[in-house]
């Protein structure tokens, strides 16, 4: 118990000391108007009380990952819990936290056109292609994730293809509608379900006595089936240390922020609370089950959802562990409706279509729901594999645009170079070792990973020398 007390000690810790110091580097100006208070639209752009837009931000960005991530990431033992506290604290943090205030400062765009600003035209082409791919991915792995969970708690009737339309059908409706009339109104319920769970599975856990992360093998590898660690468990664990996919989601809040002091509250601190979150889940799976075997066997029989099932129901009961169910499941739900959302406004921000009308809404959204609903037929386990690299790489992309956006205001930049550098190093050794990328031999893949995050450093070092700082002025 002590180790999950002292990680949950150093997260918060870190939102106050590091996440300060974060927020004063950047130079949060809380008398500049936000783009909320000067372009509101009523659909998009819209003022929402400052503890809405957190729950809003961190239901947007706290999808599967940090349920299913950290259970997976389990298997390696406490390795999983530094990586948890150090990725958010000093990556994921600071990336929600750019891809927020980055966009606050560039009107609300979105990610790629952010991105454009400072890493170039080319940069912010490519990046609207992925994003949009990466957005439709996302939307189909939480329709069919929750779609299983509901499932279980179903009649045989109400099977995952009956749930999956539904979920789907609530997207529709979420993705289309002023986010204040829906999302902004039952996210609030949704996060009272989600901290029941959180919450009720810790104390559980505690009052029947479990031993309580009973390894004290920070830097051993304990997998049962000795898959590497490096760099597996730092793409396994994603969206509960650090992902690409809560970049998409930041610029939906940027344009509902009241004002730029919040910036560190609802962007540094939603990724705090989502690093909590998959603590809990991480020692969940380390003290539930007898050893790293008997987890491994579940997730074998039956996916991640199947020890989330197992650990519900054995540590809340029947009704309870109903309910905590249905706080994983709000967790998908609630990133797969902002997902379509923002891949619409991609798409409009690109095409330059406003999007007060409902007609001109619906002109986008038409094509990516058909889109959705094709790559449902899909394996989901395919879908996965691809939607887990491709969220790490482009968290890899926005810090190095963040690393940028520093550098040319002449402010510390290495808070977000620093991060850069370990992601690319870590993106290029997984794509070069997975059978989905190159499949080369671990050895080799770590030293093209390395070799290639030297060379983006140096890459980056020549185009944003300080030589070359006078011609790059800043747009904000």
């Amino acid at each position: 118990m002590l180790y999950f007390i002292l990680a949950v000690a150093a997260l918060l810790g870190g939102y106050f000391v590091y996440g300060g110091f974060v927020a004063r580097v950047f130079g949060v100006d809380e008398n500049r108007a936000t783009p909320a208070m000067r372009m509101a639209d009523g659909v998009d752009y819209v003022s929402m009380p400052t503890w809405k837009v957190y729950l809003v931000q961190l239901l947007n960005i706290a999808g599967l990952g940090p349920i299913f991530g950290p259970i997976l990431g389990a298997l390696y033992g406490p390795a999983a819990l530094l990586w948890i506290v150090l990725g958010t604290i000093f990556a994921g943090a600071v990336h929600d936290f750019f891809s927020g205030m980055m966009s606050v400062r560039y009107d609300g765009l979105s990610i790629p056109d952010v991105v454009g600003k400072d890493l170039g035209n080319g940069m912010k082409q490519f990046m609207r292609g992925f994003s949009i791919v990466l957005l439709v991915l996302v939307g189909v792995v939480f329709v069919l994730g929750p779609a299983k969970l509901m499932a279980v708690l179903t009649p045989e009737a109400l099977d995952s293809t009956f749930w999956s339309v539904v979920i789907f059908c609530y997207y529709v409706l979420a993705t289309m509608m002023p986010i204040d009339k829906i999302i902004g109104r039952v996210y609030p319920v949704f996060a009272a379900i989600l901290l029941f769970m959180a919450v009720g599975l810790m104390t559980a856990l505690v009052v029947q006595g479990y031993n309580i992360l009973p390894y004290d093998q920070f830097f051993t590898n304990l997998h049962p089936k000795a898959l590497p660690l490096w760099p597996l468990m730092f793409i396994t664990i994603a969206c509960g240390a650090i992902s690409g996919f809560h970049s998409t989601q930041s610029p939906l809040m940027a344009r509902c922020l009241t004002s730029e002091k919040h910036g560190q509250f609802v962007f540094y601190g939603g990724m705090v609370g989502e690093g909590i979150i998959a603590l809990i889940w991480a020692t969940l799976g380390m003290s539930f089950y007898p050893d790293m075997a008997a987890l491994n066997g579940v997730i074998a029989a039956g996916s991640p959802s199947l020890v989330v099932k197992e650990v519900s129901m054995g540590l809340l009961g029947g009704f309870g562990g109903a309910l905590a169910i249905i706080g994983v499941v709000i967790l998908p739900v609630t990133s797969g409706d902002t997902a379509f959302r923002g891949a619409r406004l991609i798409v409009a921000d690109f095409l330059g279509i406003p999007q007060k009308e409902i007609s001109k809404r619906l002109m986008i959204s038409v094509p990516l729901f058909a889109v959705g609903l094709a790559l449902c037929l899909v394996d989901f386990n395919v879908i996965w594999r691809y939607f887990a690299w491709s969220n790490q790489s482009l968290a890899t992309v926005v810090l190095w645009s963040a690393a940028a956006y520093m550098i040319k205001r002449n402010k510390p930049h290495w808070i977000a170079t620093l991060p850069a550098i370990f992601m690319t190093a870590m993106c290029v050794t997984y794509i070069a070792n997975a059978k989905i990328g190159l499949n080369l031999p671990m050895d080799i893949s770590t030293w093209v990973g390395v070799a290639s995050a030297a060379a983006a450093t140096v890459a980056f070092f020549t185009v944003f020398r300080p030589s070359r700082l006078a011609s790059m002025a800043p747009q904000t």
